[in-house]
């Protein structure tokens, strides 16, 4: 019987955490999703995906952004394990308005700035050469190349919350105008960097 009870000991559901690495390392219950990250990584190149709140979209980012850093083990015994070339990495550009309430457009543009700024160093690269602190899309632009550059491996960029700005003041229409239009200065970098992008999502 205590065999049994061992066999049978169920795992934590992992409630509220958005951390692929821990759900895998701690052991919690994890519905395998990587079969339907490498179709999305098949299938197309830019996505919108469009979910509910709390709908776990942070933590298919999580997934997305360990699968092409290329950190094998976690993904032991589920689909990816076997169907994804692991020889390969790729720097990974991770963006997120989560944290706190943005109230103008000059924090909103402070914020962009040490998000690029933790991204160069997570992926070891110097400061943008030559770009002023004010040029927001400059500088994002300047890090997507030198990513591509440094590795030789196009970019992979993942936002999450990418209107939660706007959301946040939305009883606000000129503040959130404001909002809009800088994340617009950001998010439109993307496009006219397609050459050093392999993928990128928003949910």
């Amino acid at each position: 019987m205590t065999g049994m009870s061992a066999t049978l000991a169920r795992k934590n559901l992992p409630i509220g955490i958005q951390t692929f690495s821990e759900i895998r390392q701690e052991g919690h219950y994890y519905v395998d999703k990587t079969g339907f990250c490498l179709r999305l990584i098949s299938e197309g190149k830019y996505y919108f995906l469009s979910r509910p709140r709390r709908f776990g979209k942070s933590l298919l980012l999580d997934t997305l952004a360990e699968l092409f850093e290329g950190n094998r083990k976690l993904f032991a015994g589920l689909h990816a394990d076997a169907h994804w070339d692991w020889s390969m990495s790729y720097p990974v550009i991770r963006i997120s308005f989560a944290d706190g309430v943005l109230q103008s457009r000059a924090e909103l543009d402070r914020r962009i700035r040490d998000l690029l700024r933790q991204n160069r160093q997570a992926l070891g690269l110097p400061g943008p050469p030559g770009v002023p602190e004010s040029d927001v899309a400059g500088d994002f632009g300047e890090l997507l190349r030198q990513a591509h550059a440094k590795g030789g491996q196009r970019v992979v960029v993942l936002v999450d919350e990418y209107d939660k700005p706007m959301l946040d003041n939305i009883t606000l229409p000129e503040v959130a105008r404001e909002l809009r239009d800088g994340l617009r200065n950001l998010y439109s970098v993307i496009k006219g960097q397609d050459a050093h992008i392999k993928f990128a999502t928003s949910p």
